[in-house]
């Protein structure tokens, strides 16, 4: 090996490594630091063993190897396909949103009008300001530079105020491309100056939205008409696609009720945007469909009146609350819908602020609160006509059945009094409506002496037929559904049996029954029109934008039949008797026949009574149905009748006038 060496040293020596320190000279290995294995292994060519390097490669490396490689691949493809199928469109729309963006066009939402074509709310320019949050700087010094701009314009607004608004989605979601609420009522001066600058301002947006103002010609129309306001995250959840951060949303009553008549529907518009995210372009629009106009069956010349009269009847006798509803009941169009006090809508439809909020929440007398709609009340004698009629119907009394009223009924060493000390004497269904005898209604209820009366359960079951217990269906939120006591009920939560006196009580509306003027009014209707329950309404007709008529809103009929005419006319008679000789006199002065029923419903030991009064004119031919519930009043005939005496005579000689 070493002489084939020697023979080949001028080439070695010509390699430029020979001519190194450490290379090799004159045949002879100068480096040191080379291990002597590695010589031996590199220069043996002539003999020994030739596969000394296949034997150092191991294959089971190259195995685990291979399968590293496979595993990282299928990370790797699993990932790819994470991100191009399932989240394929989330990225899509990322990515699109850098340059192509869809922008809601805002319809114009519908305006309410009174059943005589009285607008009652109008629409009123409202700026609103707010961010696209995906155009805000990241950089947090350009971010908060661009924060004092916008504070320097419209002030009240700090700069963590705005990082914290900022920082309230995730940038790079999808919601960081969607408009995110700031500030609202932008003066008009300070919406323009942004406006101006708003190429200097990236993501900073000014929209011309809608805020609601009400022509409150009755401060009770609030609870009528309700309000809108800004929608909340709750809502928004709740409403899919149909509303953005920046949209405001029906809050309360007709507002609220009918929404989605009223909101119309979204228009859209594809752009192409600017890397400030300002419009370039638009590639295609879809118009906005404009909200449908309603006109509600309430007449507010009758509404403003009513109010008038309970105002000036609380103030006389230094009381704070009271209730009035009048209805058509021939339809059940509500006309009139007075809950007092009440509210103005405009400060919660501009914002309300905290403190006129706090005023409102602890007023003693509860505002917010429509007490026609969502107030329970026991109904003292206004449930006696509904009574008489389900004894009539159930043959447990006719027409001629009497009693001897003396003061009232002993049942062991329990009393149940009469209001007339001494009694009424013999007394008939019609006298019983009429002068309000409690003694005829504890028979017919409970039974006594022999006779027996229509017990609990029927009770239950015609007071349930009446409307009773269950809500009415008016197209407001909030309704309240009053409250019938039954046997179960009293064992299971005031642990007691159900005794006589309780359905004494239940027949004569005290105790533990319960209802709303609102549901009062619907049946004293039914006897109105001759035995119909109608579902009370308060839209009319619903109209287009352009206010073509659309629907009209006829009456539904909830139920009838279930009293015979006869019998209905039975108790007519009785309440047209209450008007002509018994508690409701002083109504026989009107210029139309009338028939109704007072009402004293004790509850409180420590407060005074309320005072009820429902009925119904012209009692020939009825036109309107109306319930009048004064809170701590004291006694029907005193107060709730003059109200409505009052009205009944400015409606029928100054506003409809009986031809003669």
């Amino acid at each position: 090996m070493l002489s084939n060496f020697h023979k080949n040293k001028k080439t070695i020596n010509s390699d430029p490594f020979s001519i190194k320190e450490g290379g090799f000279r004159d045949g002879i290995l100068k480096n040191t630091s080379f291990r002597r294995e590695w010589t031996e292994e590199s220069f043996n060519l002539g003999g020994g063993n030739r596969d000394t390097i296949g034997k150092n490669f191991n294959y089971q490396k190259l195995y685990i190897v291979g399968v590293l490689l496979i595993f990282s691949m299928s990370i790797l493809f699993a990932r790819t396909a994470w991100l191009q199928v399932v989240k394929g469109d989330y990225y899509f729309s990322m990515a699109e949103g850098n340059r192509i963006r869809i922008e809601r066009i805002e319809p114009k939402r519908g305006i309410v009008y009174d059943r005589n074509g009285v607008s009652l709310v109008r629409n009123k320019a409202n700026f609103i300001l707010y961010f696209i949050p995906i155009d805000i700087p990241e950089d947090i010094e350009k971010r908060n530079y661009l924060f004092k701009k916008i504070i320097s314009v419209v002030g009240d607004l700090s700069v963590d105020e705005l990082n914290e608004i900022y920082g309230s989605v995730k940038i790079g979601s999808l919601e960081s491309y969607r408009p995110l609420f700031v500030k609202e009522d932008v003066e008009y001066e300070d919406a323009i100056k942004l406006y101006l600058q708003s190429d200097k301002m990236p993501g900073v947006m000014i929209s011309n939205k809608i805020r609601r103002e009400y022509n409150l010609h009755s401060m009770t129309l609030s609870h009528v008409l309700g309000y809108t306001g800004k929608i909340n995250p709750e809502e928004l959840k709740n409403s899919g696609d149909e509303y953005s951060m920046i949209d405001y949303i029906g809050k309360m009553g007709i507002e609220y009720f009918w929404e989605n008549e009223l909101k119309g529907v979204n228009g859209k518009k594809q752009i192409e945007v600017d890397a400030l995210g300002y419009e370039k372009k638009i590639i295609s629009e879809v118009e906005a469909e404009d909200g449908h106009n309603l006109v509600l069956s309430l007449d507010v010349a009758m509404q403003k009146k009513m109010e008038e009269i309970v105002v000036s009847y609380l103030e006389k006798l230094d009381l704070g609350k009271a209730s009035a509803v009048v209805l058509d009941p021939n339809n059940g169009e509500v006309l009139t819908l007075v809950s007092y006090p009440s509210y103005n809508n405009n400060a919660f439809a501009r914002g309300i602020t905290q403190e006129e909020y706090k005023t409102l929440i602890e007023h003693p007398d509860n505002p917010l609160f429509n007490r026609a709609v969502s107030g329970e009340f026991p109904s003292g004698s206004t449930i006696k006509p509904v009574m008489a009629a389900a004894a009539l119907q159930e043959g447990v009394i006719s027409e001629h059945t009497s009693f001897l009223s003396t003061g009232g009924i002993r049942i062991g060493q329990w009393f149940f009094p009469d209001w007339l000390a001494g009694g009424h004497g013999v007394t008939d269904v019609r006298k019983a409506i009429a002068q309000s005898v409690n003694t005829f209604f504890y028979y017919i209820g409970g039974g006594h002496d022999g006779f027996t009366g229509l017990g609990l359960e029927r009770i239950i079951e015609y007071e349930e037929k009446f409307g009773l217990g269950a809500q009415t269906g008016i197209d407001l939120a909030g309704e309240a559904d009053g409250f019938l006591p039954t046997r179960e009920w009293k064992e299971e939560v005031k642990n007691e049996p159900w005794y006589i006196g309780d359905t004494y009580h239940l027949s004569i509306g005290q105790g533990d029954l319960l209802a709303t003027p609102l549901q009062v009014a619907n049946f004293t209707a039914f006897f109105a029109n001759g035995g119909i329950i109608y579902r009370p309404h308060l839209i009319k007709q619903i109209l287009s934008g352009d206010d073509e008529l659309l629907v009209n809103v006829d009456g539904v009929v909830v139920r009838e039949g279930f009293i015979d005419d006869y019998n209905v006319e039975v108790v007519r008679q009785g309440m047209r008797k209450t008007v002509t000789e018994g508690s409701a006199r002083s109504m026989s002065i009107l210029p139309v026949s009338s028939a109704g029923k007072t009402g004293t419903a004790q509850w409180s030991s420590k407060h005074d009574n309320h005072a009820w009064y429902t009925g119904f004119a012209p009692y020939e031919e009825p036109e309107l149905a109306f319930t009048v519930l004064v809170e701590e009043g004291k006694e029907g005939s005193a107060v709730a009748v003059p109200i409505m005496r009052e009205f009944l005579t400015w409606y029928y000689t100054e506003y409809k006038p009986i031809e003669k």
